[in-house]
């Protein structure tokens, strides 16, 4: 096969053979074609492991397909489950200078990290350790700074609950509340924006209400690539008539049109199922205004029946029983007038008011969102939105109805629910000091962008990362891997060789970790379970099913209670030894702390596990006031360079290879992109409105005041399907644009979804 560039649009739905083939391909490339396959069997379902991708939730066993699987978790299993291998004779060839020079694929093809590693700045190679030496490395270290607030705990949605309650646990009695986490870099504004709305910072449905939605909304998500197995419900609802509404910027071919694998009919015939009965490009950056356009209009709608007295169009009933604030969104949006909608926007009026009606006709109505709602600088606001417009009609809490946050990694809503936030409640607090008997630290802690803040000042010493690639996905990366390669120590528990492990402390650890789909033996031989809490929030076990890479591999809650032993010593009052030696010890724990887990040991024996409690899937309101409150965004916050015609709106996005920072090939299938990720999309009229012709090259600079010139060199143009004043890249290459300081300011979330830039013709520089 030619691994030259090129650019081919591709033409075929989403799914389908495509996806049966690249699935196919990938088991072959990493050298597991069978050995994948019978892991791929037993994914996501009772006895077996739970895909360490998307959080997506799996359908009841009773009706679920024989293979509960889709193309991008077959590539997270191929990926962990690879015949390659990074021993230490890797090691030994490649220097950290050498390594540096290599791409992010490139690191993580080299396979499964074999033994624990310890950086030789002598000789500027990593070099094997035994695991006593690591941890006693890591306890004197630790023991040695002056403030345990000096410590970063950085988790990842990889880990399990088992792994991450003990990970705080750990931090906690050593006195810090230090957790930035992967959620602070996607989904923080719906842990933020919702709670003051409903009471609970997630969502509130199951997979069963896309059987009975009328109209499901799809908005700021790539679904076809992020969240693969949701094309099912999507598939499903299309193909029973419900009206799917997408507001994207870029044209997405799953959204447009999907075959589905497991169809033995549509694979058979060929044919595909349309998903998006609309589908409206909004602006980047568009998102706030295009909902007060479509609520604008609701309202216009419900005005106009009182005025001659039909029926109401909004319920009213609802809304006088379980809301506050309506009279003010109300004013609100009477005072937002449509020409400065549009322009925000990026669609028309009618566009908006065609929207509103297919919105007001439906009886049941889900929302779903994914990052780009949440990684901008208003993404609280954008989340509320979405909940002040499904509150208009009541849909929340009912069948069929209700909002529906799409979490990217598979644990990472499971992470905050047992511990994980650098803003504890002292309900928690109070209960981990009655189960534990130490007193935990009070204080809030560091979220992502604090510990980064912390990092670059000098004050934090230490990090310590539970999976994850934290370099690759940081805004403002060269600052941040400056700053990073001050720190006295870092310690990544990983599978894989990725860029954070190149950009590293005075001592730097690399603890080499079991994946989910590998057994777990216990000290009497058993094979240990652990649970992950799905985006809808059902906790199920997972058991891993393939043999270890290596026999020198440790399973995460493993290593975690033993850096915390090495760390506190005698001092300690949590049992270590004992809790790992049988995780249903920790989920006895876990129970202990957080009563939401009753009968937590018992649940998850029950095939397909269970639900945990959602006060607002009952019209229960957890809120001061009691209500769901209507949340105010005054006008429009417009953009300041809007009427620059140079200043373009970046987004950075995956390619349909990648997951999070992991790139498992240099291609983009669906959007014809092959070999090569340096691109810029952009539409035809920017393209010819700056002078220049698809696949020229420019430089891309961030447009910010603080004196820092941010830019990547010698992108290709590519044409696509986005917006006037929209322009995309990939990441983790863009993130270098990404100003720490441009954030949500409610919830601290990078505006990786909306960067402002200009374009440069490109320089005799390198990126």
């Amino acid at each position: 096969m030619s691994r030259k560039p090129r650019i081919k649009p591709y033409h075929e739905p989403g799914g389908g053979w495509g996806a049966t083939i690249a699935t196919g391909k990938v088991l072959m490339e990493q050298k597991v074609l069978f050995k994948g396959a019978l892991a791929l069997y037993h994914m996501n379902k009772p006895g077996g492991f739970k895909c360490s991708s998307c959080a997506w939730p799996d359908p009841s066993p009773a009706h679920a397909d024989p293979l509960v699987i889709c193309e991008n978790g077959a590539k997270a299993v191929a990926w962990e489950i690879t015949a390659k291998r990074a021993t230490p004779e890797f090691f030994a060839r490649h220097s950290v200078a050498d390594l540096s020079r290599q791409s992010d694929y490139w690191l993580e093809q080299q396979g499964r990290i074999t033994h624990p590693l310890f950086y030789d700045r002598d000789t500027d190679h990593y070099v094997p350790i035994e695991w006593d030496k690591a941890f006693a490395l890591i306890g004197k270290e630790l023991r040695a700074l002056s403030n345990p607030k000096q410590v970063e705990f950085y988790t990842s949605g990889r880990s399990s609950n088992e792994a991450a309650f003990l990970y705080q646990l750990f931090a906690r009695e050593y006195g810090a509340n230090n957790f930035p986490d992967c959620s602070n870099y996607c989904h923080e504004p719906t842990s933020q924006g919702l709670p003051p709305a409903i009471g609970v910072g997630k969502g509130t449905c199951t997979l069963e209400d896309f059987n009975h939605a009328d109209l499901i909304f799809v908005i700021g998500q790539n679904t076809g690539t992020n969240s693969p197995r949701m094309m099912t419900e999507l598939h499903n609802a299309a193909r029973r008539g419900a009206e799917i509404v997408v507001l994207n910027p870029l044209r997405e071919r799953a959204l447009e049109r999907f075959q589905q694998p497991q169809s033995v009919l549509e694979m058979a015939t060929m044919r595909s199922t349309p998903i998006a009965t609309h589908y409206y490009q909004v602006k980047i950056g568009g998102d706030t205004a295009a909902l007060k356009g479509i609520m604008k209009a609701a309202i216009d709608a419900d005005d106009r029946a009182v005025r001659e007295d039909q029926p109401r169009v909004l319920d009213i009933e609802f809304i006088q029983g379980h809301t506050a604030g309506f009279e003010a969104l109300c004013a609100d949006l009477r005072a937002t007038p449509w020409a400065a909608i549009e322009k925000q926007s990026g669609l028309s009026r009618a566009q908006l008011e065609e929207a509103a009606q297919v919105y007001l006709k439906a009886n049941n109505v889900m929302a779903c969102f994914g990052m780009g709602i949440t990684q901008h600088f208003r993404g609280t606001q954008n989340v509320q939105q979405i909940l002040n417009l499904l509150l208009l009609r009541g849909n929340i809490g009912r069948p069929g109805a209700g909002i529906v946050p799409v979490r990217g990694h598979s644990n990472v809503q499971g992470d905050r629910t047992v511990g994980i936030s650098e803003r504890p409640s002292n309900e928690f607090l109070d209960q981990l000091q009655k189960v534990f008997g130490f007193n935990p630290p009070r204080d809030h802690g560091h979220d992502v962008v604090h510990a980064l803040d912390a990092i670059m000042r000098g004050e934090a010493k230490a990090f310590i990362s539970l999976g994850g690639n934290f370099i690759a996905a940081s805004p403002d990366t060269p600052l941040t891997s400056d700053a990073f390669r001050k720190l006295n120590l870092t310690v990544s528990i990983a599978t894989k060789l990725n860029r954070t492990h190149l950009v590293h402390g005075r001592n730097s650890l690399i603890l080499p970790c079991l994946a989910r789909s590998e057994v777990d033996r216990a000290p009497n031989g058993t094979v240990q379970e652990v649970t992950i809490e799905d985006s809808m929030s059902v906790v199920q076990a997972s058991r891993g099913v393939v043999a270890p890479a290596s026999p020198h591999l440790r399973s995460e809650p493993w290593i975690v209670a033993s850096m915390a032993r090495a760390t506190l010593g005698d001092k300690s009052v949590v049992p270590w030894e004992w809790l790992v030696e049988d995780y249903a010890r920790i989920r006895d724990k876990i129970e202990a702390v957080f009563p939401i887990f009753q009968a937590f040991n018992a649940r998850i024996k029950v095939p397909g596990g269970f639900r945990l409690a959602n006060a607002a899937s009952e019209r229960i309101w957890m809120t001061p006031n009691g209500k769901a409150n209507f949340m105010l965004f005054a006008g429009l916050d417009e953009d300041k360079h809007q009427n620059n015609p140079d200043v373009l709106w970046l987004s950075t996005l995956r390619s349909h290879d990648q997951y999070n920072s992991t790139i498992y090939s240099n291609n983009d299938r669906y959007r014809g992109v092959y070999n090569q990720r340096d691109v810029l999309f952009l539409n035809d009229r920017e393209i010819k409105r700056r002078g220049l012709a698809p696949e020229d090259r420019v430089d891309i600079h961030t447009v910010s005041s603080d004196g820092t010139d941010r830019v990547v060199h010698g992108f290709k143009i590519v044409r696509y399907n986005i917006p006037d004043g929209s322009c995309a890249a990939y990441y983790p290459e863009t993130n270098p644009l990404l100003p720490l300081s441009l954030r949500d300011p409610l919830s601290g979330t990078p505006s990786a979804k909306g960067i402002p830039v200009v374009l440069k013709p490109q320089s005799t520089l390198k990126n």
